[in-house]
């Protein structure tokens, strides 16, 4: 199984398969828009907007494990685009941890290199996919998206 094999589905309900984005670098996060860290929804955007010419997709992953979180997608999605000009493809609410975690978390926590442990701890986890599929970096939430500028810039090479 691969990163490809997995179906999402984005805030508006519409599915598809990450097949899609095979040769692209992804960056994969779990998000909350009441959460302290929300600010990052602002340097992801820009890492999105620098890098998406070179093949960079940021995917957010709204959740409510951790209570912090809008009742739905489509508010978080619309929160997200009016606070912090989120432009990057956000999806349907998920649950990253459990028995109930979507199947793209799940996978995520297995596969990524590091000792940050199987579950994730909090919310902005971000997970750093390479062209090919491989899972190579996952990043703590207090890990700020601009300290992945080196690994993306690697794998731009």
């Amino acid at each position: 199984m691969t990163i490809y094999d997995f179906e999402v589905t984005t805030a508006d309900g519409t599915t598809y398969s990450l097949e899609k984005y095979r040769g692209k670098i992804l960056i994969i996060v779990n998000t909350a828009t009441k959460c302290g860290f929300a600010p990052q929804f602002t340097e992801l955007e820009a890492l999105y907007q620098r890098y998406k010419a070179q093949g960079l997709v940021v995917l957010g992953f709204p959740s409510n494990q951790f209570k912090q979180e809008l009742d739905s997608a489509t508010d978080a999605q619309a929160t997200c685009r009016l606070d912090y000009g989120v432009t990057f493809p956000m999806h349907q609410l998920v649950t990253v941890n459990g028995s109930q975690a979507a199947p793209i978390f799940h996978y995520l926590t297995q596969k990524a290199p590091g000792t940050l442990g199987k579950s994730i701890k909090w919310n902005f986890t971000k997970f750093l996919i390479d062209q090919n599929g491989q899972v190579i970096a996952r990043y703590a939430p207090k890990t700020t998206p601009e300290k992945m500028i080196p690994a993306i810039e690697e794998l731009l090479k």
